[in-house]
């Protein structure tokens, strides 16, 4: 089985994306799980993670790795962030806000599995209800569906460190229905231009259609 670290804590697997398995034997979204040299890896589905799809088209910069702190706002169920938490490893740790109370009755059990994730059951437009639990991160990751995407990243940004990186999907969609995605991405990056630098911009497409995944990095 041919294994290649891509990014840190990132594989591929027979040209299948992995992560190295932080709790052996257990799956989080029907995944499947591959032995390869004595280790258990998780194989990553960009069809449900943008950022593996990120990866897949093009990604460059990866700046989670083992250790990280990382903000994940929109953590759902825990596919993409249950990924991350293997990359950062028991020295890192994921903050994992989420709105949707059903979403977090199975996101808990991922995180009672796995010591590195925390869960908050919590709006990330009310910053101030968790910024004191959080320690200032080294990346932020945001996948919100909310016509309000670019404000809600500018709240949360004082959570994270000086020159500290951002991944967000935006979600044309989600923002306005009846624009061009084009004019919706070009609105949403001229919103937080004062706050971020572009570094990079990511169709989804196939694996997630109107989206752009943008890699961002914090001005000051």
């Amino acid at each position: 089985m041919n294994v290649k670290e891509i990014f840190e804590g990132v594989f591929r697997i027979n040209g299948k994306l992995a992560t190295r398995n932080l709790v052996r034997g257990m799956r989080v979204y029907d995944e499947e799980l591959v032995e390869a040299d004595g280790e258990e890896y998780r194989l990553w589905n960009p069809y449900r993670s943008k950022l593996a799809a990120a990866m897949l088209n093009g990604l460059k910069g990866m700046f989670i790795r083992e250790g990280s702190k990382v903000l994940y706002l929109g953590a759902a169920t825990g596919t993409t962030s249950s990924h991350v938490s293997d990359i950062v490893g028991d020295s890192g740790v994921v903050y994992c806000v989420e709105i949707s109370e059903r979403s977090m009755r199975e996101l808990v059990k991922v995180c009672e599995a796995r010591q590195n994730m925390l869960p908050l059951l919590l709006d990330a437009r009310n910053v101030d209800l968790y910024a004191g639990d959080i320690e200032p991160c080294d990346a932020l990751y945001q996948d919100i569906a909310a016509r309000d995407q670019s404000d809600i990243l500018k709240r949360n940004a004082g959570l994270l460190k000086s020159r500290g990186a951002a991944y967000v999907a935006i979600k044309s969609q989600s923002i306005d229905v009846a624009k061009d995605p084009k004019e919706v991405y070009k609105a949403f990056l001229e919103d937080i231009a004062d706050t971020f630098d572009v570094l990079e911009k990511i169709d989804l497409a196939p694996y997630s259609k109107m989206h752009l995944f943008v890699v961002l990095r914090k001005k000051t």
